[in-house]
């Protein structure tokens, strides 16, 4: 189980790097909301990941491989939520600034939110579950329990994660009382907005 679990170590750390929808939420929450709510967001994201490593070690996210049925339904429920958030948060930088910043963290639900939408984000992109079922089998060793094994190497994929957020959310705060200004979230809020409406269309538009 050691070499299982430090051969996907080296994978997963190469999956982690890759830019994608994930990094994205989280960097935009560093850049406008700070870095409690940014971390929330990462803890949201590593909650999905948790949840698709037990799915798919106890055989359910291969339901999304097997059932074209079930995997184009998630495929579309994912792609929906994408795009409702991607335009919302365009229409939002659209609307003229209220003369008074925005708090970097909103009382009561601001955490709980944040975390939520990075969970949402991740546990609704039903590639990241064929990701899984794919390859989590070629890791796990055969006398290993296999839901054990799964969140066991799911919780590697969590570690690395977390520690690549942690990289983006300090070096985002090094520039965040620049892009803090109006005009800056503004900006983010378009760029961000657009890439989610963007990985939303391609995944309802992607073959399989």
């Amino acid at each position: 189980m050691t070499s299982a679990l430090w051969s996907f170590a080296v994978v997963a750390g190469l999956v982690t790097i890759v830019p994608g929808l994930d990094t994205a939420l989280v960097l935009r929450a560093a850049l406008t909301r700070g870095r409690r709510v940014a971390f929330a967001t990462a803890l949201g994201v590593n909650t999905g990941v948790l949840v698709w490593g037990a799915a798919a070690a106890a055989g359910l996210s291969a339901l999304l491989t097997a059932s074209q049925v079930a995997f184009t339904a998630l495929r579309y429920a994912g792609a929906a939520y994408l795009v409702w958030f991607g335009v919302s948060m365009i229409v939002k930088a659209r609307r003229p600034a209220q003369g008074v910043a925005e708090p970097a963290v909103r009382e009561g639900g601001g955490l709980v939110s944040a975390w939520a939408r990075g969970a949402l984000t991740n546990l609704l992109n039903p590639k990241i579950g064929v990701f899984y079922v794919a390859l989590l089998p070629q890791f796990l060793p055969q006398e290993a329990p296999p839901l054990v094994g799964g969140l066991l190497l799911a919780l590697v994929h969590n570690v690395e994660g977390l520690a690549w957020f942690t990289l983006l959310i300090f070096g985002a705060g090094a520039a965040r009382s620049w892009l803090e200004r109006p005009v800056a979230r503004r900006v983010i809020d378009r760029v961000t907005g657009t890439v989610l409406v963007a990985f939303g269309l391609r995944l309802a538009l992607s073959p399989q």
